[in-house]
């Protein structure tokens, strides 16, 4: 973490210097007439484009809530690794290590052949393979991932707050005006329940859930279907002779249903998901009358012969399962595309429904709104025209279907009855094979863009063989030459729309100085072309170095000029450019991701973490042209 940068200030150093002018908020204050950007749902959705985007001074932004006051417990509970990795970025990455239940292994438990009435262990699996992440898989109260991004938004340049008691109920788009050209209407759900207020927005995002008026107002629609099967989540503070209660389990019992076992931060709460009632095809759940009473005495006939003595129920909820999505993620038809771009998007739940139990609602929602962000960043800043906001649906829509399919099918084996959960002979239960084959999906490790001016062609991906184009960045140990700093080389970066060329030296230690050179003073180079007069050299495109030497084999002070730029009012050198290999035995970056010894490479990375591209270091020509392919430059 780097700060000082335009002198010293004592403090919190994640709080940003204010910006003047900004929003005041409070019960007495006033809604805005205009806004750049409207974010529908304090949901993590919602909240995760509210954080990234907060960090833009120069970009207004309202997120409205229909609910109150900020969530308190329940609702999604798991993050993925690759989520993980994601919190890192925003800041908040090691807070959620220290706070969460680490899933490290996960267990299986089918019919005890012996006694068909009673369960028996019946395998394990490793939840997250090794150098899968450098992050682990965890699991905490969503309530607690709203605060953290709460905290960035409250820490930013204009001290973003939700508006809490409003939600939007229509949305329109003028398409003969480019000022403010949404209007969004929004009643009061609070003390002045039923008035309304208008809202123009030049951007709206609805990210507010299954039944959302965003999509609703843009003509969407989810498609899909259901699976008639009620199940019921608790989370529970219980005792229990059950020896995996501290293990993610998954339990099949020959009678009576399934459980998902799931433990929780703190060392005591775990949440279960319990199988309870088939549903009619014209059945709603709620017609069942379904009680955490039910959930409790059907985990205990499932567990037999082990029991569960419920001390305090924290939270529960009773659902059935649906997989469901909309044509696009935006309200440009497909036959307009070419005529118009995108001024409302939908997120998370809004566009796209699945179960709960393969731990990706929550996760997909945020990876949304965290690919959407930092474009909308880039056309507010006159970074890039407003045509790269079609990207988004292009690029989440195809994700979402991945989810739903591997979804409808994961779900359907955890209530698939013993009988069908042994494969070919093999004694391995069903849903354990299919556990293993979905690790890298659970992960959020398998989106995999596909090329686009976003994503570049795979000529030179035989140079970084374990940073596959389109698939997220793939983090692994360095050493920073300057202070001899063990650490993530993935970890520099931040959620900040800047994008990384990470550039690893091959045989000829020259071509670092070659490339540094070109990219820091030739009239084609990205960098020169596009970072603004009034911004560091490094304020959209930020360049390091990784050398295979260890550092104390290198000389710093031989360094090129761009690898230790001046930056900030006071110019001041920026020393965390350049990293070698670990030598301490925590494995080298090279081996570990496929990186060409001999000639080295150039690996491009997007602002959200995906490799864009991989290109030799000489190939200048091809970079300056990657870029040329959707950024724009500032006036000079």
């Amino acid at each position: 973490m780097q700060y000082y940068l335009n002198g010293f200030r004592g403090g919190d150093p994640d709080l940003d210097d204010a910006v003047p002018g900004r929003r005041e908020y409070g019960g007495f204050a006033p809604l805005p007439d205009k806004v750049d950007v409207l974010i529908a749902g304090c949901g993590p959705a919602g909240l995760c484009l509210a954080a990234q985007l907060s960090r833009f001074p120069e970009i207004d932004v309202m997120i409205v809530e229909r609910k109150p006051g900020p969530m308190e417990k329940g609702q999604a509970d798991g993050v993925n690794t690759r989520t993980m990795e994601m919190f890192q970025a925003f800041g908040f990455g090691e807070k959620v290590k220290r706070e969460s239940y680490w899933v490290n292994q996960t267990t299986f438990w089918t019919p005890d052949p012996q006694n068909t009435g009673h369960i028996r262990r019946a395998g394990r699996v490793q939840d997250v393979a090794d150098d899968s992440s450098e992050m682990p898989h965890t699991l905490i109260n969503q309530a607690r991932i709203h605060e953290l991004f709460l905290d960035v938004m409250r820490k930013s340049p204009r001290r973003l707050e939700p508006d809490y008691g409003w939600s939007v109920v229509d949305v329109t788009v003028d398409e003969t005006t480019e000022d403010h050209p949404v209007t969004v209407t929004l009643e009061n759900t609070g003390v002045n329940a039923g008035a309304t207020r208008i809202v123009r927005a030049n951007y709206v995002v609805g990210c507010d859930g299954a039944r959302s008026n965003v999509r609703k107002a843009i003509g969407g629609t989810l498609h899909g279907d259901a699976a008639h099967q009620a199940w019921g989540v608790m989370d529970i503070l219980a005792n229990t002779d059950f020896p995996d209660i501290r293990q993610k389990c998954v339990v099949a019992s020959a009678t009576e249903g399934n459980v998902l076992i799931l433990p929780r931060e703190g060392g005591y709460l775990f949440r279960m998901y319990v199988e309870l009632d088939k549903l009619n095809p014209d059945e709603r759940v709620s017609s069942r009358n379904l009680t955490s009473e039910h959930m409790i005495a059907a985990a205990n006939r499932i567990m037999r012969p082990y029991t569960i003595d419920v001390k305090e129920v924290v939270w529960w909820s009773v659902y059935e399962i649906g997989h469901r999505m909309t044509d696009r993620f935006d309200d440009v038809p497909e036959d307009r595309k070419a005529h118009r771009t995108p001024r409302v998007f939908t997120a998370g739940d809004a566009c796209h429904t699945h179960s709960p139990k393969a731990g990706q609602g929550m996760n997909v929602s945020m990876q949304d709104t965290f690919n959407l962000g930092w474009k909308l960043a880039h056309v507010f800043q006159g970074r890039a025209d407003a045509s790269l906001l079609h990207s988004y649906s292009a690029e989440r829509w195809l994700e979402a279907k991945r989810l739903v399919d591997t979804d409808h099918k994961w779900a359907r084996i955890m209530s698939a009855p013993p009988g069908e959960s042994e494969l070919d002979g093999s004694d391995m239960p069903r849903v354990q094979k299919q556990f293993i084959e979905n690790l890298e999906f659970t992960g959020g490790l398998a989106v995999h863009y596909m090329p686009s001016a976003l994503i570049g062609a795979d000529t030179h991906q035989a140079l970084a063989q374990g940073q596959v184009i389109g698939r997220r960045f793939h983090s692994a140990p360095v050493v920073r030459v300057a202070d001899a700093m063990q650490m993530q080389l993935g970890h520099v970066a931040e959620a900040d729309g800047r994008w990384r060329i990470y550039a690893f030296a091959g045989e000829d230690p020259s071509a670092i100085h070659r490339l540094a050179e070109w990219l820091g003073s030739d009239a084609a180079s990205p960098l020169v072309r596009y970072t603004r007069s009034d911004e560091d050299i490094d304020g959209l495109i930020d360049l390091r170095a990784v050398f295979q030497q260890t550092f104390d084999q290198l000389a710093y002070e031989e360094m090129p000029a761009l690898l230790k730029p001046a930056k900030g009012r006071y110019g001041l050198q920026d020393h965390e450019k350049v990293f070698c290999v670990d030598h301490k035995g925590a494995g080298d970056i090279f081996d570990m991701r496929g990186i060409d010894r001999a000639r080295g490479c150039m690996v491009v990375v997007r602002p959200d973490q995906y490799v864009a591209h991989v290109l030799p270091l000489a190939g200048v020509a091809e970079l300056a042209a990657f870029f040329d392919g959707f950024l724009r430059a500032p006036a000079r």
